[in-house]
């Protein structure tokens, strides 16, 4: 299926229940034409998308995920403030404008920590909000800037502010506070007076220019000033070349995680299809460079190198969360369903391994293939040369310390968008509760139960003030065959509506539920530029081998353990934030044996009991095990920095029998072999 953005494909009706009323469809994506929008829509001359975000909030998580926000509230994110010392709120330039430290930690932090407070309505985090947002839109330059002055030399530094852009942005879903976008005029006002020739010049904002393209068009839809529209082609042609054709401007890995969709939000101003498939194909671009491997991100390192692909070469932390981000706006650009796909993929795969069960510490960089975790110098076989890129701290760097905590949250916010047609679109799963305006302004409740990614069920029970006829669209994922949904006990099965919504429409009344099925099984893809390897999954959760991890308690203080531009603040009680070296306590070298369809041999599916702790990303509360079988390669060890080596070649001696082995979710294992060498019976 051609993943661009087109039209919206017409209706394809499948049936009609008399009764009842409620038509069934397969579609390509929500139409985008406002007929019942309730929310804010793109204005002319913008093009109008087809998912709308729901104001923070209005989503409320359930299950295993408010377990994992309420972690980072009690964690590192929710608990930063008090320690680390960029956010010092002495001499500290985001609160008085004066002061000695003023970069992107503030904002890093401040728009993941902003989601969190508003999602889980928690009255502390809300004050600590209040304080840091208030003072950015009091100590508002007299030109309109927001923000530390930012020069670096003779060029402003914007990128710092692009962050807290989104923050504002949250704070004014959150409070309607008008100051917002009159601040957010000012400051693009100012944007528009600085020389071309200065204009995002240095350091990252030139990569980074769609970050500030994405907040100018928020602001142009909330109060249709066209005298900030110029702004949108000065952007453009500020920033870095993502149109490029065969290769992309940088490959700093967090870099390429959020400006490869530059073009697609420059696309919603100019309407060129072009500028929508250069987003498409930037990123298959470095998928198809450093990308052959489960999980969703790519071998990056801080900075991508070539001869340096293999999956045990990973990605930070920072480029894990932004890449989601990225994959949330693009949905709501184009309605394709790859992007809440692959959005999944990185959230259930690769996220929950970047950190501590506690979410009191994280590393820097994550890998698909890593049987260690420590603190060790690995360069060259890591593109940085600093120690701790592979150990569990509360101080792995100053960026994904700050950055990290936007993943869950904006994750959240996007279960389920509206539609400008009056409707809903349920588009990553997990349980929540969503309070939202469907039809023509009818208030409704929609409940949805469910344990995927470790269960295929999906139940939504809604709760409409009155009854109301609006569209339900059901994402169906690529993996999905045979889905079936059953309204009110009609039942339709779905064989071919992957990468596509069955669309219900109905007049929904109190108590009406759907139930959607998304039978998962067995899967796998050979990675043939990675010596074709193989790599395992069931429905939307990767496999890894389960290795036993031996957890090695450090002193978060000890120079062994600490980046050199990671600080503390004064008082903190070191003990409660240490960190972690994580051993392989089992053999983990192993081969997956495959059959002839290169799956695996001796597979099969064993359920367990949902944690008790509501905590499913662990080896020991992980709800799903599988069996397999494996074989040894002895040779496969570690390099010669004491790196989990490169894959084994075909001719490495292999063990001469079989060893039976056990899968766990690739999400849940912080030590992992994802990316297998495949064996034959």
């Amino acid at each position: 299926m051609n993943r661009l953005f087109s039209c919206f494909v017409g209706v394809f009706l499948l049936s009609l229940c008399s009764q009842a009323q409620t038509s069934f469809s397969i579609v390509e994506r929500p139409g985008s034409e406002a007929t019942h929008a309730n929310y804010t829509t793109f204005r002319e001359p913008l093009q109008q998308v087809p998912l709308l975000k729901l104001p923070v909030g209005k989503v409320q998580p359930k299950g295993w995920l408010r377990k994992y926000l309420e972690l980072q509230r009690d964690g590192l994110n929710g608990q930063l403030g008090t320690v680390s010392a960029w956010l010092d709120k002495t001499g500290n330039q985001w609160l008085s404008g004066q002061g000695d430290h003023g970069w992107e930690e503030v904002p890093y932090w401040i728009r993941g920590y902003s989601s969190l407070a508003f999602i889980l309505d928690d009255a502390d985090m809300k004050r600590e909000v209040d304080t840091w947002i208030k003072a950015v839109l009091n100590n508002q330059a007299s030109n309109g800037r927001l923000g530390p002055d930012g020069y670096d030399g003779s060029s402003p530094d914007l990128w710092a502010k692009m962050p807290m852009l989104w923050a504002l942005q949250t704070y004014y879903e959150a409070t309607g506070s008008a100051r917002v976008l009159n601040a957010l005029s000012r400051h693009f006002k100012w944007e528009l007076g600085i020389k071309d020739d200065i204009f995002l010049k240095g350091a990252w904002q030139d990569k980074r220019g769609g970050d500030n393209l994405w907040s100018v068009i928020w602001l142009y839809n909330r109060n249709g000033d066209k005298t900030i529209l110029p702004l949108i082609d000065k952007l453009h042609r500020a920033t870095s070349d993502w149109t490029m054709q065969g290769n992309l401007p940088n490959y700093h890995g967090v870099n390429v995680a959020q400006g490869f969709r530059e073009p697609a939000t420059y696309y919603i101003y100019t309407g060129e299809e072009d500028m929508l498939q250069a987003t498409y194909r930037a990123f298959d671009e470095m998928r198809r460079r450093f990308g052959q491997m489960p999980g969703g991100m790519y071998a990056a390192d801080e900075n991508a190198r070539n001869g340096y692909y293999d999956p045990r070469n990973g990605a930070e932390t920072c480029a894990i969360v932004e890449q989601m981000a990225s994959d949330e706006i693009l949905m709501g650009i184009t309605g394709d369903i790859f992007w809440a796909d692959h959005c999944e993929n990185v959230a259930f795969n690769s996220l929950p391994a970047a950190l501590m069960p506690d979410m009191r510490s994280l590393r820097y960089i994550t890998s698909a293939n890593m049987a260690i975790s420590d603190e060790k110098n690995h360069a060259p076989s890591i593109d940085n040369s600093l120690r701790g890129m592979l150990s569990m701290s509360p101080f792995s760097s100053r960026c994904c310390q700050h950055n990290h905590g936007m993943g869950w949250p904006y994750f959240a916010e996007h279960l389920v968008m509206a539609t400008p047609d009056g409707g809903l679109a349920t588009m990553l799963y997990a349980a929540n509760e969503t309070t939202a305006l469907v039809g023509d302004g009818v208030g409704i409740r929609m409940d949805e139960t469910t344990d995927y990614p470790f269960d295929e069920t999906i139940r939504l029970t809604l709760h409409p003030e009155q009854e109301v006829t609006f569209p339900l669209y059901l994402r169906i994922p690529a993996w999905a065959e045979n889905a079936t949904v059953d309204v009110e006990g009609t039942t339709r099965t779905f064989k071919n509506a992957g990468s596509r919504y069955v669309c219900i429409s109905r007049q929904w009344k109190e108590g009406d539920t759907v139930l959607l099925t998304l039978p998962m099984k067995v899967r796998s893809t050979v990675w043939q530029q990675n010596k074709s390897s193989v790599s395992v999954s069931y429905g939307p959760l990767t496999l890894s081998l389960k290795i036993d991890e031996e957890y090695e308690q450090h002193d978060s203080r000890d120079p062994e353990f600490v980046q050199d531009d990671s600080h503390w603040q004064q008082g903190v009680d070191a003990s409660l934030w240490p960190c972690y070296v994580l051993r392989a306590k089992s053999d983990w070298n192993y081969g997956l044996v495959v059959d002839e369809e290169n799956l695996p041999v001796g597979f099969n599916v064993c359920r367990k009991a949902w944690p008790a702790n509501d905590q499913p990303f662990t080896l020991e509360g992980n709800p799903l095990e599988f069996t397999a079988v494996g074989r040894q390669i002895p040779s496969w060890g570690f390099d010669a920095t004491g790196m989990t080596d490169f894959l084994p070649t075909k001719y490495a001696p292999r063990a001469a029998e079989t060893t039976p082995i056990t899968l766990v979710p690739m999400g849940a294992a912080r030590l992992r072999i994802s990316a297998f060498p495949r064996e034959k019976e």
